[in-house]
Formats: structure tokens, sequence, C-alpha cells
């Protein structure tokens, strides 16, 4: 059995998980605990296969006996005035499942919660439930990491990518309309402190993870202005960092040499605005064997989500044949950024480990194992 075969960060650097470091806008998570002395934490199971494998999560969290109490909450959309908003019942669980956030300057109280994959609709519909829950808190930083699990083979080897996506503006604000019959405009938006937001946690992150690079990407050949203003901001946090290098490439060039050469960006942050962030996290998911294998976290002012993002598959759904192993991952990013370092490393250890085994691995992995067994598999290996 592989041993600590998927360490995420160097532990005398951080002991803190891809992008939930501390840092200036951000400060250090202290859960709040119950009379019973564990952490509520809000649970979204999500749509599609969701409740499946939020189901696992449970589950695993159980048997490794992490000191969390659960609160389920649907979060179907709801229409007020003709604006998509969530469900109260949802808003008042996570506003309940609050955790203390003390900094060096002041006190926040900061909220967190978990979710499975929720639904997009396509071209109509209400407004994606992803983009909602991002606005609604604030989240303005998604982080992204891509690394190579030991013992499942893919195209490429030793890829370990971390992105960092603004999570706020860009071509996701919404601002589109009709100019006339036919013709549609969508206005992309970027603004000073958004962009200096997410490349200051660019760079904290950078230094916690001790890989003391950050890359821009972006594409201010063309987007002068906008995506001139981001590249500008991330040139001038640059300053507060003496220590980080800092460099920048343009989008379809970074896409090139990631694909080319994933070993390149192996010691660097790559932070982007917010559409680029989409494409390239998924993009360098598909290097090391899709989006059921990469973990994905939303940092904010007032928010975390930590989240799988490979959608709701309703083919499989209710089949036991989904893979949990991108929210087991997520998971662990949570515990993380809940100080919850050891329950992380055991059930992230024992996810790996299950995997590189190869005894039990669902479908999408090659195997032909169920939801249930591949979750037995990995609490056999706590």
């Amino acid at each position: 059995m592989l041993k600590n075969c998927y360490s995420f960060l160097k532990p005398s650097i951080s002991s803190r998980l891809y992008g939930t470091v501390a840092n200036k806008s951000i400060g250090s998570y202290a859960g709040v605990k119950n009379e019973r002395g564990n952490y509520l934490a809000t649970l979204i199971p999500g749509n599609g296969i969701g409740p499946e494998i939020s189901d696992s999560v449970v589950k695993i969290f159980e048997a490794a006996k992490v000191p969390i109490e659960w609160e389920s909450v649907e979060v179907t959309p709801i229409m007020i005035d003709g604006v998509t908003k969530l469900p109260q019942p949802a808003v008042d669980s996570i506003m309940k499942t609050k955790i203390a956030l003390k900094d060096d300057v002041f006190s926040k109280i900061f909220l967190f919660y978990f979710k499975g994959p929720l639904m997009t609709p396509i071209g109509k519909g209400f407004v994606s439930l992803n983009l909602l829950l991002r606005r609604t808190f604030n989240l303005y930083a998604n982080v992204r990491p891509c690394k190579s699990i030991p013992g499942y083979a893919t195209l490429y080897e030793n890829v370990d990518t971390v992105l960092i996506r603004e999570n706020t503006e860009g071509e996701y604000s919404g601002i589109e309309h009709e100019v006339v019959e036919g013709v549609m405009q969508s206005i992309k938006l970027i603004t000073s402190p958004a962009s200096r937001r997410v490349a200051r946690f660019a760079f904290e992150h950078a230094l916690s993870t001790g890989r003391n690079h950050v890359t821009a990407i972006h594409k201010a050949s063309i987007m002068k202005l906008s995506d001139g203003l981001f590249l500008q901001a991330c040139l001038d946090i640059s300053k507060e960092y003496p220590d980080v290098k800092l460099d920048s490439i343009i989008l379809d060039r970074a896409c090139m040499q990631i694909v080319k050469n994933p070993d390149a960006f192996s010691n660097t942050v790559m932070v982007m605005p917010n559409l680029y962030g989409d494409i390239l996290s998924d993009m360098c998911a598909g290097l090391i064997g899709g989006l059921g294998l990469t973990p994905s976290g939303n940092i904010g002012k007032d928010a975390s989500i930590f989240e799988s993002v490979h959608g709701t598959a309703p083919d499989i759904a209710g089949k036991n044949l989904a893979n949990p192993t991108a929210l087991i991952l997520s998971a662990c990013m949570m515990l993380e950024h809940m100080n919850l370092g050891e329950k992380a490393f055991a059930i992230k250890n024992a996810t790996l480990n299950t995997i590189a085994e190869g005894k039990f691995r669902t479908g999408d992995l090659g195997g032909s194992s169920s939801t249930s067994d591949f979750t037995s598999a990995i609490i056999s290996n706590l």
C-alpha cells in the first residue's frame, strides 16, 4: 500500500491545502463547535449523482471520526420579482454554520459549506446555481489543483498545477442584452478591486505553498483595456512580494505549453480572469484523468465552498456507479481549511491508496466497482 503518496503541500511550509491559505484578505479559520464538541457544516447534496457521492463523503467522515455534524439542505432556485434567489432555508442553514476567523488586525465571522454538483441550464431558464452561490457569498477566488495520482496512469506524468481563477466577474458577470432582434451583446466586466484581490490571493498562495512564482494568464494583446487592467493589477501587487517571481503569458500560448509540457507549470501558481480559468482548469484536469479526480475550492470574504466540478451525470444517477473521488478530495480541502489537517491527510491517502491498488475502481477509472464498494474500500484503508 502506498503511504503519504499525495502530499498536497510541504508540511514545513504550510499545514494548509491548496487555496485555503492564510493571507491578508482571508486570515485563518477557527471553527465554532456545538455542545457535543462537533463542528456544524451545511451539506448541499446537489442534483443527479450528487446525493450518492455526498453520501460517500458522509460515510467516510463517520468512519474517520471527523468531528462534523451535517445539515443537509436543497438549493432549488426560486424567482422573486424576476430575480433568481436561493431558498431561505438554505441561506438560514449556511448562516448558522459559521466559523469564526481571527485575523492579526481584526476578527470576522465566516460562513462555510460544502456541496455536490448542481445542474446548470443551457441557454435558458434560471441563473446557474453555481454562479448564484458565488455571487451570494462573494466567493472571489476559485482554486483548482491538478496533481497526478500515483498508480493511475495517464498520457502525462508528474502533473502538478494550481490554477487560481477570478470568480466574480469577466464574461460570467451575466451582463447580457438584446441590441436589436437577432443581435445579442454580452459585456465582459473587469475591475481593478477584483483583479487586485485575486492577484494578492495568488501571491499569498504561492508563498504558502513554496512555489514562489506566479504566472498571469491573459489576452491583453487583444483586449487591451480589460485584460490590460487585470495584468496591470498583477504587476502592481507583485511589488508587495519581492520574493515571488511574476511572469505573464498569453492565453493561447499557455494552452499550447501546458499540454506540450505541463512540468513547466509545476512550480508556479497560475492566476487568470474568470472564463480563462474555467477553460484551463478543465483542460488541466484532463491531463490527470478527468474532472472526477480533481477537487475545487471557492474562497471568499464571507464564505467558502468546496465542491466537485464534474457535473451531475444524470445518465448514471441512482445506479451506484458514480466516482466520488473529486468530492472526497474537495472535502479534504475543506478539512484543511478548518484546521483538521490530520483527518484530511488520512482520508486523502486512503482514497488515493485505494485507486493505486487497483482492486476497487469505478467505471470511469477503468474498473467495475460500484460507488458503495469503492467507498467501503476507502474506509478499510483508513
